[in-house]
């Protein structure tokens, strides 16, 4: 068994030494208090002895949630009442089939599901991009979701017979199930159809993922919109709570009072800070392109052991808030109508006197460690030549040297996914992330 996540991230946080991922894809089944247990997966599944049935709080993903319902099984037997969707992310609502069978073997009722008012339209969104979504994930999460997707082939990207809401709300909702009282509670944050709940015979918080012990997945560069004031506004309202014990969906749970309020209000100012350095830039009449090389989050508390940029970063922040804010224009009056990125790499080239001198030109800003340089002339040498050998061979080299300089998931992902590209036109292999388009047609 592994440290018992209670002791592990009282350590981390008290200390502010960062030993180990707090996020623990064992799926190990942890007792947190007297019929209060976690499941630690990808995302983790909460459940609760309501003396009237098991009250799950998310479950799982269709890959783990028969790993996760087995060491839930070791712990109880007694049937699972109502699962509680935190969100409709796949990671969370994917596993649901399984206790859905489950209940069918065991001629049980099938579980009774809550979420939030927008989370079906979620579902339906997924179901109507569902090719779009899959080429998302493969490039965010590289290698084994490139393996999976595999043995997916044209398979739907919300897996079938995953469990939808029975039971929606808007903005609150009070649940008794035997002598579990809940109020679940909806907010903005790394989606629009989140919710958090409030235990109190329990004094428990499920967070969901407005708190996944990395900084706040609030700015995914591949994704639809965050909300960076709202999200902070929901972990004040939950640090009002006076909880003794906080459960997110990822990381870590933590306990103790005073422990929990302060890294709840932690992460909020931090959010609302970075919010107020946008807004006022943009007030003052910065471009997005001044905001990105201005505005930051100081260093220690990105070293904080629960706010680490390992997953989204500040800079794609950034770029979030300005989108809610500003659009998508980003100020230059270039990028309004640009040109094709075809037409720029064709002049650069001419201007260059061919292609070799601007291979040469990245591939040594690359070696410099000026990455961004680097890499925005070598997609243009692409967009000018997309066929030659030369270029690709040059592109794989230098978002290989680039993922390795990054610290988050978000950026190492796509710039793998860059290498990956080259290399595949290089060798004349598919490209993985044209692999889940190429299966299905």
């Amino acid at each position: 068994m592994s440290e018992h996540p209670l002791t592990l991230s009282t350590r981390m946080i008290d200390s502010g030494v960062y030993e180990t991922a707090p996020n623990r894809i064992t799926n190990e089944l942890s007792e947190l208090a007297d019929g209060v247990a976690i499941v630690e997966s990808f995302s983790h599944v909460v459940a609760i002895d309501s003396g009237d049935g098991l009250v799950l709080f998310d479950a799982s993903s269709a890959p783990t949630g028969k790993a996760v319902a087995a060491s839930l099984r070791r712990w109880s037997d007694e049937p699972v009442d109502t699962i509680v969707y935190t969100h409709g992310h796949l990671d969370h609502v994917g596993g649901s089939r399984v206790f859905a069978a489950e209940a069918a073997e065991r001629s049980r009722p099938r579980p009774r599901v809550i979420g939030q008012a927008r989370l079906p339209a979620r579902f339906e969104r997924y179901q109507a991009t569902s090719g779009y979504n899959q080429t998302i994930n493969l490039r965010q999460f590289g290698g084994a979701a490139a393996a999976a997707a595999s043995e997916r082939q044209d398979r739907p990207f919300l897996p079938q017979g995953t469990l939808w809401p029975d039971v929606t709300y808007e903005d609150e909702l009070s649940e008794r199930i035997g002598e579990l009282r809940m109020e679940l509670h909806h907010c903005l944050g790394e989606t629009d159809d989140h919710t958090w709940t409030w235990l109190p015979d329990h004094g428990m918080i499920c967070a969901g993922d407005q708190f996944i012990w990395n900084f706040p997945n609030c700015g995914n560069p591949q994704k639809v919109q965050r909300y960076p004031v709202e999200w902070a506004e929901s972990l004040r309202a939950m640090a009002v709570c006076n909880a003794e014990l906080f459960v997110p969906a990822h990381g870590l749970p933590i306990t103790g009072r005073d422990r929990i309020r302060h890294c709840l209000e932690i992460v909020a100012a931090t959010l609302e800070t970075l919010v107020g350095q946008v807004i006022e830039a943009m007030n003052s009449g910065a471009s997005l392109d001044d905001i990105v090389h201005s505005v930051s989050v100081p260093a220690d508390t990105l070293a904080l052991p629960y706010l680490r940029p390992l997953y989204d970063e500040p800079e794609f922040v950034i770029r979030n808030i300005w989108r809610l804010y500003g659009g998508w224009w980003d100020g230059n009056p270039a990028r309004l109508k640009p040109p094709s990125d075809h037409a720029i790499g064709v002049e650069l080239v001419a201007l260059a006197g061919g292609i070799a001198p601007l291979i040469e030109r990245a591939l040594e800003l690359s070696a410099a460690g000026e990455h961004r340089v680097s890499c925005q002339l070598i997609e243009l040498a692409v967009a000018a030549e997309p066929e030659s050998l030369a270029v690709h061979e040059a592109r794989s080299a230098i978002y290989g040297a680039r993922r390795g300089a990054e610290t988050s998931l978000m950026a190492k992902g796509i710039f793998r996914s860059a290498k990956a590209d080259s290399d595949a036109v290089v060798t004349g292999e598919v490209p993985e992330t044209r692999m889940v388009l190429k299966l299905s047609d």
